[in-house]
């Protein structure tokens, strides 16, 4: 018998985040059935969708009261019931918010670590955020050489993807934009994009101007509210825009759109929200281009690490604040 530790939603909090919400459980999981897998959780993700489904219901459900958060995690299987799964097999799984996790063998992911290649990498950058970055700007924003890029959030971990990638495609020109001085010059400086900004210092606009005066092509957006409509002052005619995520409002009251929106029939732009769900085929030729890119170096990425199942909700308050860099994870 294993005895799990899971931390649970208490109550919905009445602002965007409330560490109070949040409970520490024990539970003793039972047999496995045919066809499942005991877990080891090695850790466990944190992302920006979660943040509104703490309250409401968004493109997938709310998270419940009194049941462990959702969450993809990556493991160990300590013991297994399932047909070609072995113990000391890693995988990717919706294992929660928990030390301990049984899950159908049908929904994992067999993954093999390697140098440079830790277990962790298949929650950033060869996971879901990864494949994210690169759905919406291969697929959806349709990367072009010569483009003049600009991504915002691109310290996060789907931004720093999708900027890299945009190198690697051949832009002219790619800009990230970020909170606070030491994230931009990580951009500059570790990743290699071209230019970046503080939106912290105001008129962001005009500080995209200053490095773009004839415009950009593409804006992939994880941000919203006054990000898109600066991108919407900045592209030009025929530009295209991938609306991943608009964090500046997940969990607050509905913020004020764009004023601009004509601009969008003036230079016949395209702007496509999209779903990761949707392109879950994409997998393959994703880890086949970019895992070489990971193996070789040409590709980087962060990931912030918080110890402890207590601390999940501080991760996650560190995706609104700036606290972290690149991919936030939880070691339970």
């Amino acid at each position: 018998m294993v005895t799990a530790r899971e931390l649970v939603l208490c109550r919905r909090p009445r602002g965007r985040i409330e560490l109070e919400c949040f409970g520490l459980v024990k539970r003793e999981l039972p047999a496995l059935s045919p066809g499942q897998l005991l877990v080891r959780v090695n850790c466990f993700s944190v992302d920006p969708s979660m943040i509104p489904r703490l309250s409401v219901d968004t493109y997938a459900p709310a998270f419940e009261l009194g049941v462990a958060v959702e969450a993809r995690a990556v493991g160990q299987v300590v013991q297994s019931s399932a047909d070609g799964w072995s113990e000391g097999d890693w995988a990717v799984c919706w294992g929660g918010w928990r030390d301990y996790a049984i899950v159908e063998a049908s929904a994992g992911i067999r993954i093999e670590p390697g140098d440079g290649v830790p277990p962790d990498t298949w929650l950033h950058v060869l996971g879901i955020p990864g494949l994210t970055a690169y759905v919406g700007m291969i697929d959806v924003a349709r990367i072009q050489p010569g483009d003049r890029v600009w991504v915002s959030a691109a310290a996060g971990a789907v931004g720093s993807v999708a900027a890299q990638l945009a190198k690697a495609r051949g832009a002219a020109l790619v800009i990230g934009s970020v909170r606070g001085a030491e994230k931009a010059r990580y951009l500059t400086g570790r990743l290699g994009l071209d230019a970046a900004v503080d939106y912290r210092a105001g008129d962001l606009a005009g500080q995209l101007r200053m490095i773009a005066p004839d415009g950009i092509d593409l804006y992939f957006d994880n941000v919203g509210g006054d990000h898109l409509e600066a991108a919407i002052e900045l592209l030009r005619v025929g530009g295209r825009a991938a609306i991943c995520g608009m964090i500046s409002g997940y969990g607050r009251p509905p913020q004020p759109g764009p004023d601009n929106l004509t601009e969008l029939i003036v230079k016949r732009l395209r702007l496509e929200g999209f779903l990761v769900l949707d392109h879950l085929h994409r997998r393959a030729a994703f880890e086949e281009e970019v895992r070489p890119l990971v193996e070789s170096g040409t590709l980087r990425s962060e990931a912030t690490m918080f110890d402890g199942l207590n601390s999940a909700p501080r991760a996650l308050q560190s995706l609104l604040d700036g606290a972290k860099l690149g991919k936030a994870l939880v070691r339970p």
